[in-house]
């Protein structure tokens, strides 16, 4: 029997790394692809570059492993079902059982990993990539700005211009800024500006501006400000990057929170182990009661669907418990406990007609 069970977890365990290295691969190149066509290189740098798309690779793995594992799973389980191999084995007294528990034995450990990737790895990652967005959308890095050329965040609201600049000296040349903040637009004009570096990382980074004028533009009064200035110290970080967001926070600080949002993103984090066990019996059942002649294309196209199924009703259980719409009891766990109950009315046939036969 060992080797049976080494044999089907192999089976598993190799498309499972297969898919997971193709959808890592795959949201890679389109992070990359994103934050390039954004110009984010020129605001943040390569390296800062290749730290953000690792972040959110590392993000994304929370929901690209229960996929990977639930492919791996069709993928190997089908062409043993495909080749008539599960009919051999359990003809030499392999029972369904039997199979069921060589698949926990793959997906135990990746759930597992999955539960920790979501509780502590995620997070963190969180936390960095929320500094390295606001550095990007918000960050006024002249030192990596070209002169005679247009910079800007959509998101943000910001663009900037530099007609002239040396980059010996750190100065800058009729400098022109623009921020849409809430309710107001702001216009930074000024005929010369240098660059300054923090002394210490707790020192907040800025830019002298000499000689200019700052336009203050509202919707809501019918008279605009306009400031002069000879010199005026411009602090170019962003103020909401240290604001609290809950999907940087600890899995500690979640558990004493009252709040419903906090609440729906610790039952989040602390049911991605159980989703993904519950995914790998559900693609095991799928397997036993799909026909051995069904063409493969129909039978991904049904996994397709039921994972669809699945993921659009995991985020509405989440949403639900942000709005309060139910409680933190059952809170997301209702969705689970469907996945179980039709499991188990799957399974249940499959399980007494492969007993009659013995």
């Amino acid at each position: 029997m060992k080797l049976i069970d080494r044999y089907l977890t192999r089976e598993i365990l190799l498309p499972f790394l297969v898919v997971i290295a193709i959808l890592v691969g795959l949201f890679t190149s389109f992070n990359s692809a994103r934050f390039l066509a954004g110009a984010v290189t020129e605001t943040l740098g390569i390296a800062a570059l290749f730290k953000l798309i690792m972040l959110k690779t590392l993000i994304a793995l929370e929901v690209l492993i229960p996929i990977a594992l639930y492919v791996s799973i069709i993928i190997g389980l089908g062409r043993l079902s495909k080749d008539q191999e599960l009919n051999v084995m359990r003809s030499v007294g392999v029972s369904g059982k039997r199979i069921v528990l060589a698949v926990l034995m793959v997906a135990i450990p990746v759930g597992i990993i999955s539960g920790l990737l979501s509780s502590y790895a995620r997070p963190w990652a969180y936390a960095e990539s929320y500094i390295l967005d606001a550095q990007a959308e918000a960050e006024l890095n002249t030192n990596r700005f070209q002169a005679g050329r247009f910079y800007g965040s959509e998101r943000g609201g910001r663009v900037v211009f530099v007609n002239n600049k040396d980059d010996v000296n750190k100065t800058m040349e009729d400098v022109f800024h623009f921020m849409r903040k809430a309710g107001k637009s702001e216009i930074i004009v000024a005929k010369e500006a240098t660059q300054t570096q923090p002394l210490t990382p707790t020192q907040r980074p800025y830019i002298n501006l000499l000689d200019g004028y700052i336009y203050q533009l509202t919707h809501t009064v019918t008279q605009d400000d306009v400031i002069k200035f000879e010199k005026m110290t411009y602090f170019t970080d962003s103020d909401h990057v240290t604001n609290y967001r809950r999907k940087a926070a600890s899995t500690r600080t979640l558990w004493e929170s009252d709040e419903p949002r906090d609440i729906a993103e610790l039952q989040w984090r602390l049911s991605r182990p159980l989703a993904t066990i519950l995914l790998a019996l559900i693609a095991v059942t799928f397997i036993s009661n799909t026909p051995r002649q069904d063409k493969a294309d129909r039978t991904y196209l049904f996994a397709a669907l039921i994972f669809a199924g699945y993921y659009n009703l995991s985020g509405l259980a989440k949403n639900w418990v942000e709005q309060s719409v139910v409680g933190s009891i059952p809170g997301v766990w209702w969705i689970y406990l469907l996945m179980a109950i039709i499991l188990a009315i799957i399974a249940f046939k499959p399980i007494k007609r492969f007993s009659r036969t013995q």
